[in-house]
C-alpha cells in the first residue's frame, strides 16, 4: 500500500499556481442541481501536463527519472521508458479497440509490470507513482477544499467521472489528507477509467453514472457535471441532459475543441474561472 504520507511522495508534491486564461466566467443553471461530478485532472487539480496520459520530457524531469531508475535497480534509460512506454500503451490501446471499446483505459501497473518485468506488483505500483509525479506534477486547484466542504453543506450529491489510474484517488489523501468519501463523494458514484476499461470521451462512464443517479431518484438535468475539456466532458454529459460546467481556470488544461465538429455549436451552461465561483450558483438557485 503507498501510504499517504509516504516521504517520498512528499518530497514531489511542490506547490503551483494555475496559468490564466483569456475565458469570463458566466452563464447560468437551467434548474436546481442536486447532485455535482467532477472531472479530476485538469479540473479538480491543475496537472504539469494539463492529461493524464500526456508525459512531458524537460532536463530537470530527465535528471529525476534517471535517479528513479537508479533507485529500482532498472537498466534502462529514460528515454528507452518513454519509448517502451508509449508502444505498450499503443498495442494494448491497438488490441482493446480490436475487442470493440471506443476509448480504451489501461492499467498503468501492467503496463509498467510489462515493461519492468518486476514481479512484485507492490514495487511496479511505487515506481509508477513516482515516475507519473515526475513527468506530470499535480496540485489542488484554488478553492478546492473550500468547494467541496460548500458541497457537503448544501448535501449535494458528489461523484466523479474521470480519466485516472490507481493513484489517483491517492491525490485526495496527499494534499488534502481525506479519502474521497469522507470529502463527501459517495462511492458508488465514482468512475475512473481504469476500473472500467473505457476512458472519456467514450459515453459508457457517462451512462454508468446516469443510471446510478437515476437510482438515487435524480434526473440528469438536477446534476450537474463539471470538467476543462469541451470533448471529454462536456459534449458526452450534454448529451445525456446532464447541466454542465466549462472549468475554464487553467491555461495547461483548458481544451476548448474549436475545430471538432462535436464541439463547435457546443456551450457550457457555466464557465468557470476558478472553483469557488461554483459556490454562488448553489445559492442562487436555491
Amino acid at each position: 500500500v503507498i501510504m499517504a504520507h509516504d516521504k517520498q511522495i512528499r518530497d514531489y508534491l511542490t506547490p503551483m499556481s494555475p496559468q490564466p486564461t483569456s475565458m469570463k466566467p458566466g452563464g447560468r443553471l437551467k434548474k436546481t442541481i442536486q447532485c455535482v461530478l467532477f472531472d479530476i485532472y485538469g479540473t479538480l487539480f491543475i496537472s504539469g501536463s494539463g492529461d493524464i496520459h500526456v508525459v512531458q520530457k524537460t532536463p530537470p524531469q530527465v535528471q529525476k527519472l534517471e535517479r528513479l531508475t537508479q533507485k529500482f535497480d532498472i537498466r534502462k534509460t529514460p528515454e528507452d521508458l518513454f519509448r517502451e512506454l508509449h508502444q505498450t500503451v499503443k498495442a494494448k490501446h491497438r488490441q482493446l479497440k480490436d475487442d470493440g471499446i471506443d476509448y480504451p483505459e489501461i492499467e498503468i501497473d501492467k503496463i509498467w509490470q510489462q515493461i519492468l518485468e518486476f514481479d512484485d506488483i507492490q514495487s511496479v505500483r511505487k515506481f509508477a507513482v513516482e515516475f507519473e509525479l515526475i513527468v506530470n506534477p499535480v496540485y489542488p486547484m484554488p478553492n478546492l477544499q473550500k468547494l467541496l466542504s460548500a458541497c457537503k453543506q448544501q448535501n449535494l450529491v458528489m461523484g466523479i467521472i474521470s480519466n485516472a489510474q490507481f493513484f489517483t484517488p491517492l491525490l485526495f489523501e496527499w494534499f488534502l489528507e481525506a479519502s474521497l468519501e469522507s470529502l463527501g463523494f459517495e462511492s458508488e458514484l465514482i468512475f475512473l477509467s481504469y476500473q472500467m476499461g473505457y476512458a472519456k470521451p467514450s459515453m459508457v462512464p457517462f451512462e454508468k453514472a446516469l443510471t446510478a443517479i437515476e437510482a438515487r431518484g435524480f434526473d440528469a438535468a438536477s446534476c450537474l457535471y463539471v470538467g476543462n475539456d469541451m470533448l471529454n466532458d462536456i459534449y458526452p454529459a450534454n448529451r445525456l441532459g446532464f447541466q454542465t460546467a466549462l472549468f475554464a481556470g487553467d491555461a495547461r488544461s483548458l481544451r476548448v475543441r474549436s475545430v471538432d465538429p462535436r464541439c463547435s455549436n457546443l456551450l457550457a451552461d457555466l464557465v468557470l474561472t476558478d472553483l469557488g465561483q461554483l459556490i454562488g450558483y448553489f445559492q442562487q438557485i436555491k
